[in-house]
């Protein structure tokens, strides 16, 4: 049964190395947005990438995930921040995304870290974008911080 569909459409007019291509998507929220090999590459200069929408993906879907487990544990959830890095490397020639690092910085009062870290680890397992990029190593970092602390004074 499908949940949801999203498309995105990505124009590209030129060669890759002096072309450049405009996203589109349903939603409106990237449209007009730049990519040229370079931005890529080299200096984003304003511009994303698919490693960068790959990493916004990631990181947004890794949150969700980590806030459905907490819920569905009876834990009550406080702040997460889920930065994500993507990787593309030269693999034989070819450029490839091998590598996705998640970083979670989590308030969760009340919880100890041996629980937080079970947690993790099953949001880790039900990210659906985790789980696209099973080809990949994908690699989550926690941090556990005193639920206590303003984010301000972080």
């Amino acid at each position: 049964m499908t949940i949801a569909t999203r498309s995105a459409t990505t124009t590209w007019e030129g060669t890759l190395a002096s072309g450049s291509g405009e996203l589109d998507c349903d939603s409106g929220a990237l449209n007009g947005h730049q990519v040229t090999w370079a931005s890529r590459t080299e200096r984003p200069n304003g511009m994303t990438s698919p490693e960068e929408l790959c990493a916004a993906a990631h990181s947004s879907c890794f949150a969700m995930a980590f806030a459905l487990i907490l819920s569905e544990a009876g834990v009550q959830p406080g702040r997460s921040d889920v930065s994500s890095s993507v990787q593309l490397e030269d693999v034989d020639g070819l450029p490839t995304i091998t590598t996705a690092q998640l970083n979670v910085r989590a308030s969760v009062p009340g919880i100890e870290q041996r629980r937080f870290d079970e947690l993790i680890d099953q949001a880790a397992a039900l990210c659906p974008v985790s789980r696209l990029f099973a080809g990949a190593s994908v690699t989550v970092t926690a941090e556990l911080v005193d639920a206590d602390v303003s984010p301000a004074s972080r």
